[in-house]
């Protein structure tokens, strides 16, 4: 089993766009695939259209094991499936601080899911805290999606430091440039600078209308605008991580 994270302590660089792309081009070549929806705003959920269960929580998803196992959703997609999210989740650090091992939680949790899932995704939220720290822990590869802007390289290299005064393993990190405008001097200036350089993938995600229409599709941009400049490259990228993991 490998776990991939798609995460980023910025907000608004493309992260569960591309967390859904990516699992369900997974779903495609590497069946079945698993996203955990982390983010108590429920975006990835929202694609999918699918809500969890009443009586699910943040409590029962720390609880792992059987309670993980019953809130687990099919997708409409076949091999695909999903662990929705809740609004709870917003108290998931409080929740993590009572525990022994916090960092170890999220890891421990999904274990048993190690016969079931190739890979699993994490579709994290924007910040760096206890379930951050988590999320590290449990994932093979951490996956950061960046605007070619000096902000969101900032917060990049914040992530890099975080790990190295942590002692955590800077191997895990791999960037990606989204929302690439050729037009934007620069966008250009940046995609020049650190391309081929450690740490980052090769393959850009342009800028995309119908990226943005995912909140209206309600489904992968592969799986309903295969042909879009967006979905090929998410395509190129998925092939571009596959050859660096297996």
């Amino acid at each position: 089993m490998k776990t991939i994270a798609l995460y980023s302590i910025k907000g608004g660089v493309g992260k569960t766009a591309s967390a859904v792309n990516l699992a369900y081009l997974s779903s495609l070549s590497k069946p079945p695939t698993l996203i955990c929806d982390l983010d108590p705003q429920g975006a990835s959920s929202f694609y999918f259209r699918i809500v969890p269960n009443r009586k699910f929580s943040s409590k029962k998803f720390l609880k792992g094991s059987s309670k993980i196992y019953d809130n687990i959703k099919g997708t409409d997609y076949e091999n695909l499936d999903l662990l929705p999210a809740d609004f709870s989740y917003r108290n998931l650090d409080i929740e993590l601080m009572e525990e022994k091992k916090p960092q170890k939680k999220l890891k421990n949790n999904i274990r048993e899911l190690n016969t079931e899932y190739p890979f699993i995704f994490f579709d994290c939220p924007p910040n760096l805290t206890l379930l951050s720290e988590s999320v590290f822990a449990a994932s093979d590869i951490i996956l950061v999606p960046l605007i070619p802007t000096t902000l969101s390289l900032r917060t990049f290299e914040q992530l890099v430091a975080f790990f190295k005064e942590s002692r955590l393993d800077t191997s895990k990190i791999r960037g990606f440039f989204t929302m690439y405008e050729r037009r934007k001097s620069m966008h250009r200036e940046i995609i020049e600078k650190y391309s081929g350089k450690k740490r980052f993938l090769k393959r850009i995600i342009p800028y995309n209308s119908e990226v943005e229409k995912m909140g209206i599709y309600r489904a992968p941009l592969n799986a309903v605008r295969p042909h879009a400049p967006a979905s090929i490259a998410y395509r190129e990228l998925w092939e571009e991580l596959m050859r660096e993991i297996t």
